[in-house]
C-alpha cells in the first residue's frame, strides 16, 4: 500500500531544517524545463556525477501532470484505528508475513545481527507499504522527481531527491526510462526515497547493487539499516497492549513525555501479556478511540514509526502489526464510544480554534493538535480527558 509523500521522513527533515541557509534559500524551480534541467545537471556534476551520466539520467525527462494532480489532491486520513487496523492487519497478510519471515530467515537473522531490528518490524512495514512488493506504484520515478522538483511548492524537498536519483543511475541502481514507483518518488518494496537509498542502501543479495524493487534481500537489509538510523534500540519493546483502570488520570494519556512504564504500572495500568520487564523506559499510554477502546503503551522505539509516517493511525497499526507477527494475540477492541462525523469533527475543531487552541488546519482529522486541545477542554469541564471526540463532548463545549 504505497503512501506516496512521507512528510516526516528523516532525510526530508534534514533537507528542510539542517541549516538556516537551506531554509532561507529555496532552490531554483519553475520556468522553462530545459533551463531548469541545465541547473540540475550543474548541481549533479558539482557533486561528482559524470556529465554523461547526468545527460543519460535526464534524457527524455518530462513533467508528469498526473503527479501534480496527485500532489494537489492528497487525501486526508479519516479512518478510525479499528477500521484501518482491521482492514490492513488481515489474516492473509499475517499468513504471508509469516511465510516471508520463514523464506528469508537467513536474511532477517543477518539484519537483526547487524542492525538490531527484528524481522517482525521490517515485515510489517513491507506488508503495509507494498503488500510484500506486489503494489509498488507505476509512476516513472525520474519524471516524478523532475516534476516535483520543478514545481515550486516544495522544491527544497524534492530537488535533493532528484539529485540522489541521478546518483542511483550512476551506480546502476535506477534506470531513468523504466524504473517506476510511487507518485512522490519512493521506490521499491519498502518505498524509500532516493536520498535514503543512497545513505542507507544495503546490497542484501551480493550482486553489487541495491535494487529495492526486485530484490527482497536488498529491501530487507536496507529497511533494517534505515530503521536503525532512526534510533531503534535493539532488545527493547515498541508497543504493548494494556488494560486500563477506570480511575486513570486521562489527561496524562497521549504521546507526551514525563512518564515511565513503571509510573503507569503504579497507576494500575496492566500489560495484557503480563510483561513488565521495562519499567525504567519512557512510556506513553495511547488510546486511539478513547478510554472505552483499545489501549496501548508505547516505548521509545515507537518513535521510529512516527519518523516513517506522520499518521498516528498508520503508525499505531504498523506497530501493532509487528507485535502480531511477533506472536501477540489480536487486540481487545472493547466498546469505544462512537466518534464524530466529518462535519462534527470540523465543527469541534472550529470551536476549539475559536477558544484559542492551535488545532492546525480545519480538516476533520482528530490529529495530535486537536487531541491535545480537546484534552485541555475536557479537563476544564470536569470530563474524562481522553482526547476522544464524541457528540457528548461537542455538545458540552
Amino acid at each position: 500500500m504505497s503512501r506516496g509523500f512521507r512528510p516526516l521522513l528523516l532525510s526530508t527533515l534534514v533537507s528542510l531544517f539542517a541549516s538556516s541557509a537551506m531554509a532561507q534559500q529555496a532552490p531554483a524551480c519553475g520556468g522553462d524545463l530545459a533551463t531548469f534541467l541545465v541547473g540540475v545537471k550543474t548541481e549533479a556534476v558539482a557533486k561528482g556525477v559524470p556529465a554523461d551520466v547526468v545527460d543519460r539520467a535526464l534524457a527524455g525527462a518530462v513533467i508528469d501532470q498526473k503527479v501534480l494532480s496527485r500532489d494537489r489532491a492528497q487525501g486526508v486520513f479519516k479512518q478510525s484505528f479499528t477500521e484501518f487496523s482491521q482492514r490492513t492487519v488481515s489474516k492473509a497478510r499475517l499468513d504471508i508475513g509469516a511465510k516471508k519471515m520463514k523464506e528469508y530467515a537467513a536474511v532477517f537473522d543477518r539484519a537483526e545481527k547487524e542492525f538490531g531490528v527484528p524481522a517482525a518490524i521490517i515485515t510489517a512495514f513491507w506488508a503495509l507499504e507494498t503488500d510484500f512488493g506486489a503494489v509498488q506504484g507505476d509512476f516513472n520515478t525520474r519524471n516524478a522527481l523532475v516534476t516535483l522538483a520543478h514545481d515550486c511548492r516544495r522544491p527544497e524537498m524534492f530537488r535533493p531527491q532528484l539529485i540522489a536519483a541521478i546518483e542511483m543511475v550512476q551506480h546502476g541502481d535506477l534506470d531513468p526510462a523504466t524504473t517506476t514507483g510511487a507518485w512522490a518518488g519512493e521506490i521499491g518494496q519498502v518505498q524509500m526515497l532516493p536520498e535514503d537509498i543512497i545513505a542507507q542502501g544495503v546490497d542484501g543479495d551480493g550482486d553489487g547493487h541495491v535494487k529495492l524493487k526486485d530484490s527482497s534481500p536488498d529491501a530487507i537489509m536496507t529497511a533494517a539499516k534505515f530503521i536503525a538510523s532512526l534510533g531503534f534500540k535493539a532488545g527493547e519493546p515498541w508497543i504493548q497492549e494494556v488494560i486500563l483502570p477506570e480511575n486513570l488520570p486521562w489527561e496524562k494519556t497521549g504521546l507526551q513525555p514525563g512518564m515511565t512504564a513503571g509510573d503507569w504500572f503504579a497507576l494500575g495500568v496492566k500489560p495484557r501479556d503480563g510483561n513488565t520487564a521495562f519499567p525504567q523506559l519512557a512510556a506513553s499510554v495511547v488510546i486511539p478511540q478513547g478510554r472505552h477502546g483499545v489501549a496501548f503503551m508505547t516505548y521509545p522505539n515507537f518513535n521510529i514509526y512516527l519518523e516513517w509516517n506522520q499518521s498516528f493511525i498508520y503508525t499505531t497499526s504498523a506497530a501493532y502489526f509487528a507485535t502480531r507477527l511477533n506472536g501477540a494475540p489480536p487486540y481487545d477492541g472493547r466498546n469505544p464510544e462512537k466518534g464524530l462525523s466529518d462535519d462534527g469533527m470540523k465543527a469541534l475543531q472550529t470551536k476549539l480554534q475559536g477558544m484559542g487552541h492551535d488545532v492546525g488546519k480545519i480538516d476533520g482529522i482528530l490529529g495530535s493538535g486537536t487531541r491535545a486541545a480537546l484534552q485541555k477542554e475536557q479537563l476544564r469541564l470536569g470530563l474524562p480527558a481522553d482526547g476522544w471526540a464524541t457528540d457528548a463532548v461537542l455538545n458540552a463545549l
